[in-house]
């Protein structure tokens, strides 16, 4: 369900998930909602969920008011083999928010080229490919969260797809 037509503008820091199969990458605003910056890139944890909680616990310290994560999705706005997964992995993380009776909400959103961009940027600025491993996730986790920023302030309204912890079915756009 998309609620981009609601106006509530929320102020408070956002963070940007970059899902990938090995390792996700994370980004933060500042508190203001302004300017996203590379976190931490994690290593995916399906057994004890260790890279959700270090998300949460991110949230809770930086008083995020939403989770923009990345929905991995191609140029024709299809599903990808990665979609399922970042709408398990947004879903699990939606249940953890409320498991804790945080309001943090998670929202899916477009993230075609992210980690494409990221790496043309890091390439710009002399980093090799070989080298580009240990940030290119944040790198992407902050160009969704751009993105996010961008729709946000352009329209004025909420962004991307709500999850909720109850959800169980795909998400449609």
């Amino acid at each position: 369900m998309t609620d981009m037509n609601s106006h509530e503008t929320v102020t408070g820091s956002r963070l940007g998930v970059d899902v990938g199969r090995a390792r996700v990458g994370l980004a933060a605003t500042d508190p203001a909602g302004i300017l996203a910056s590379p976190v931490d890139t994690l290593t995916r944890d399906a057994k004890n969920l260790r890279d959700l909680h270090r998300i949460v616990d991110e949230a809770i310290q930086r008083n995020a008011v939403r989770v923009y994560v990345g929905d991995p999705i191609n140029l024709k706005g299809q599903k990808t083999a990665s979609t399922d997964d970042a709408h398990r992995f947004a879903q699990q993380l939606a249940k953890l928010f409320a498991e804790a009776n945080l309001t943090t909400q998670v929202r899916l959103i477009d993230e075609r080229l992210s980690t494409v961009s990221a790496s043309q940027k890091l390439h710009q600025a002399g980093v090799s490919s070989r080298n580009q491993r240990s940030v290119i996730d944040q790198l992407a986790a902050v160009a969704i969260l751009e993105h996010a920023m961008m729709l946000e302030n352009n329209t004025g309204a909420n962004t991307g797809i709500l999850v909720s912890h109850e959800q169980e079915e795909e998400y449609d756009r």
